[in-house]
């Protein structure tokens, strides 16, 4: 799965994690404060207190410092066993939700979403820095309710990927529109709906076969 790491392509001194820190935050608080057209590389380098040199060592241009300051963000969303598929799907939907009300989140994801559009590299970016790397949530849900039986085991592998491609695009699709575009709360009502519609779906896929 693709890393949303900052590449290093180039030898010479080790890498500085504190930088890239500070680099990735003062993205967000530039994009924040001045929106994507008016961001620059410079204004992020002296936000950050580092040379626009050092900017360009770590990435190319400023989609790909964009990308990599949100996808750092969604790293921070977490699974953790709650002795259901449901009540798991109910955690990690309440933690997004939370991350978009973020204003560096939000900000930062509609500008690169936005600017994807007209931008192919951009959009392939987001999808192996963000999307692919994020699946992993679906594929360790999965994992875990086949061990507690409540989904059967795996049988065909091509019918299982896209089945886990319309798992994560059904819950980041149906959170994204409801907290940004429709600007209504997520709130425990509307993710307990949505999570029950989620297992339902599941059952009736798997009872489809391979």
């Amino acid at each position: 799965m693709c890393s949303s790491t900052p590449r290093n392509s180039r030898t010479g001194r080790p890498r500085s994690t504190e930088a890239d820190t500070a680099i990735l935050e003062a993205t967000r608080a530039a994009l924040v404060d001045l929106g994507w057209s008016k961001l620059t590389m410079g204004d992020v380098a002296g936000r950050a207190g580092v040379a626009k040199t050092t900017l360009y060592r770590r990435w190319a241009n400023k989609n790909e410092l964009v990308v990599d300051a949100v996808a750092v963000l969604f790293d921070e969303l977490e699974l953790p066993d709650l002795g259901s598929l449901q009540a798991d799907i109910e955690h990690v939907v309440l933690q997004f939700a939370a991350l978009l009300e973020r204003p560096e989140t939000k900000t930062a994801l509609m500008a690169v979403v936005a600017e994807s559009t007209r931008d192919a590299p951009l959009r392939e970016r987001i999808r192996a820095s963000i999307v692919d790397r994020q699946k992993r949530l679906v594929l360790a849900g999965r994992r875990r309710a086949q061990q507690r039986g409540e989904l059967p085991a795996d049988r065909d592998p091509v019918a299982v990927d896209a089945t886990d491609d319309l798992i994560f695009d059904v819950i980041a699709g149906a959170v994204v529109h409801r907290a940004l575009v429709s600007a209504e709360p997520v709130d425990e009502a509307w993710v307990t709906r949505l999570s029950a519609l989620l297992v339902g779906g599941l059952g009736a896929v798997a009872a489809l076969g391979p």
